[in-house]
């Protein structure tokens, strides 16, 4: 089967690649349908790179897919084929002290697509356990499906934050993960939440939802707009989700005495953190890896229509320009959410 793979640090080609697997009896057979560009396919392609997780041999790449199933294992139930699905793409060790305790994400022993070694979802197939496989809904289309593994993050980050009602949130970057993080917090019951970037376009996509104040730093300091949105309060919850020093520098003074970080974004190098600033106001700090246990919540939410996840998607592009599609996003335009790549029928 073809399938999309990173050769080597900057080198992508699509050409037949065997993605050795083998059903078994809990396990479905997918046709992939849509998959979506995440920035962490994007980084292994320019860097090769992520901490210590190194592309040392061709790797599929995608992680955030939709397709339809076209087998089922002997001890599948609740699926069948011809069932329309998204599919969670992290695998635990079920056995595990962390699965156990129902926080899986941080497993040890966790499979991850696309993260080397383990292939990605980029290729015409996909063999995946049934219990990490998800039926959509009638009203939720393929390429919303892709987008429910990025909106997990932020469904992660808002449980994580423990939401009260009419709560006041910030987000600090306005990226794909910003702006999932911020939908899943006004869904999570916030009143309002200010987000904050210097991309100005960004801002106006998120801008454009119920609920959502933006703030482009380039003009205004983003203290100073809290202040005002909170009458010199503070944010109940401050989401930061850049990863950028100067943001993660500054985060305790967006928050209200008592109130919570919720640190989203990944800084690629270590970062100072104002330890004082947090305890002067004894702010609670959460961090978020990923998900977990929140899949089926998240298709909840978009089938039912509080969460629109529709404007996010910037361009679909066919299989067969996928290698374009990623060059595309190295470019990193101020236009672009959400790249997806569409899969031969």
């Amino acid at each position: 089967m073809k399938a999309l793979v990173l050769e080597e640090k900057g080198r992508l080609s699509l050409r037949e690649f065997d993605v050795p697997g083998v059903m078994g009896p809990r396990d479905v057979r997918i046709r992939t349908h849509t998959v979506g560009i995440c920035g962490s396919d994007v980084h292994y392609y320019t860097h090769g790179k992520i901490g210590h997780f190194v592309v040392r041999q061709p790797m599929v790449l995608g992680h955030e897919a939709s397709g339809t199933v076209i087998e089922v294992g002997e001890e599948v139930r609740h699926l069948q084929p011809g069932d329309r699905v998204c599919m969670e793409p992290g695998i635990p060790d079920p056995t595990s002290r962390a699965s156990k305790l129902g926080i899986y994400n941080v497993d040890p022993a966790v499979t991850f697509w696309a993260t080397p070694p383990v292939h990605g979802c980029l290729t015409p197939e996909v063999i995946h356990p049934a219990a990490f496989t998800y039926k959509l809904p009638d009203t939720v289309s393929f390429a919303e499906g892709a987008m429910v593994e990025p909106f997990a993050i932020g469904m992660q980050a808002a449980l994580r934050a423990r939401i009260q009602p009419g709560d006041i949130a910030v987000v600090t970057g306005a990226g794909p993960i910003g702006m999932m993080v911020a939908l899943a917090a006004l869904a999570g019951g916030c009143a309002k939440v200010v987000v904050a970037d210097l991309a100005q376009p960004k801002l106006d996509i998120i801008g454009a939802y119920d609920g959502i104040q933006t703030v482009n730093i380039r003009n205004r300091p983003l203290a100073e707009a809290v202040a005002e949105a909170t009458e010199g309060w503070g944010a109940d919850i401050v989401f930061e989700c850049s990863g950028a020093a100067p943001a993660i520098l500054s985060m305790h003074q967006l928050a209200r005495p008592g109130g919570a970080i919720v640190l989203v974004g990944m800084p690629v190098d270590p970062v100072p953190v104002d330890i004082v600033g947090l305890q002067a106001k004894e702010l609670r700090v959460e961090t978020v890896f990923r998900y977990a246990n929140v899949y089926d919540r998240a298709i909840a939410l978009i089938a039912s229509g509080k969460v629109n996840l529709r404007p996010l998607i910037s361009a679909s592009i066919p299989f067969a320009d996928s290698i374009a599609g990623f060059d595309r996003a190295v470019e990193a335009r101020e236009t672009d959410v959400k790249l997806q790549i569409v899969m031969p029928e």
